[in-house]
């Protein structure tokens, strides 16, 4: 398709442009109505130094995906570096116009133009009719590894465990809308080895096999102790996720759920109020008092908390979390500290409530009451 090259004004912006998406392109209609189009593109070494990692696509890609745009006359890669790294480009190209969004403002660009005689244009984040506004920062939070949330049955992934009785593991996946607190029981170590595998990004390919590479990356041959795949599988599968394990590291079987108003439901009733992070050199399982009884009472949160989801049921889904927390409590005392059950104790009078991992992290409540203090999730589906 033609250019647009009817203007004589000549109209500069700049930007990164990485993961060019509707909210650019209605960026750059809007500022193609003030004149002849010239996009100024950061560098991947500019990127870098600015935001201290890499662009999702080189300069060369996302170049050309600009270009292609057709309400663009030309885009170049920036000649200069920080901030206003597009500066040599506007003494070079001397437009008559500068625009940016409002929340690309700054002072500094203002005073540049100023000062060489640009007329300086600030435009509303408005997209397209049918559309929804969107930031290049929140659809990269979607491509971003993920966290996990265990609710239920934990433990049950290792086969000393699930060979007393069989029983499901409920995890879900959430996006990383903050940074979670390290050593808090949402995969945060097995997230940590699944960056050095593919970088802060959710990998290609079937999930299912990812969580295998993954669990066998982190638990090479020798190793002393083997993290559970419910961390792993957590992390990759999206949704909701019922994983049955019967005395072996892996589950026999996988069920899921991705619709999304389970999702939205789910998000509405979980609530992560933040406690103190598992301590340092602590050992979950120094001690086991393992039997049949309380490795059944855990299976069977694990099965109550699944049901509860599907029907949208929170007094069943509070309680399957405190059924699992007292599992914990019987069969592996020192999963449960007291500093941390006094914490818990604050919030009896929800329909129930676990820890995000042994030791703590964050207390899981489930109520439709908002809970003030409390974080929310969003569910990956």
């Amino acid at each position: 398709m033609r250019k647009l090259t009817s203007k004589k004004k000549r109209v500069l912006v700049s930007g990164c442009f990485d993961l060019l998406h509707a909210g650019h392109i209605a960026f750059f209609k809007t500022a193609s109505t003030y004149g002849q189009l010239y996009v100024s593109v950061g560098t991947d070494q500019n990127i870098r130094n600015l935001k201290g990692k890499s662009p999702t696509f080189s300069q060369e890609e996302r170049l050309y995906m600009v270009n292609a745009v057709r309400y663009v006359h030309q885009a170049f890669l920036s000649s200069g570096s920080g901030i206003l790294d597009y500066k040599p480009d506007l003494i070079r190209l001397r437009p008559e116009v500068f625009i940016v969004n409002s929340d690309g403002h700054t002072e500094e660009k203002e005073r540049l133009c100023s000062e060489n005689g640009v007329e300086y244009i600030v435009l509303d984040r408005i997209p397209e009719p049918g559309l929804t506004d969107q930031a290049s920062s929140e659809i990269k939070k979607d491509l971003r590894l993920p966290y996990r949330i265990c609710l239920a049955g934990g433990w049950l992934d290792q086969p000393w465990v699930s060979e007393w009785h069989p029983g499901s593991v409920i995890v879900v996946q959430i996006k990383p809308t903050i940074d979670f607190h390290e050593r808090s029981g949402l995969g945060t170590s097995s997230r940590k080895v699944a960056r050095e595998l593919w970088g802060d990004r959710i990998p290609k390919g079937d999930p299912v096999r990812n969580a295998r590479l993954l669990f066998g990356a982190e638990n090479p041959p020798g190793a002393p102790y083997v993290s559970g795949s419910q961390d792993h599988l957590g992390l990759m599968l999206p949704g909701i996720n019922r994983l049955f394990y019967e005395g072996d590291y892996w589950p026999s079987r996988i069920d899921s759920l991705t619709d999304p108003d389970t999702a939205e439901w789910l998000e509405k009733v979980i609530h992560l109020i933040p406690i103190h992070s598992r301590p340092m050199q602590y050992d979950p399982i120094r001690i086991k008092h393992l039997t049949v009884k309380w490795v059944q009472k855990l299976a069977e949160s694990g099965e109550l908390c699944w049901q509860s989801i599907r029907n949208k049921d929170v007094a069943g889904l509070g309680r399957s979390l405190t059924l699992s927390l007292q599992a914990w409590k019987h069969i592996l005392p020192m999963t449960v500290l007291d500093e941390s059950l006094d914490e818990l104790k604050k919030y009896a009078s929800y329909p129930g409530a676990i820890f995000s991992g042994s030791g703590g992290g964050y207390i899981v409540a489930a109520s439709e009451e908002p809970i003030p203090e409390a974080q929310k999730i969003k569910i990956r589906i």
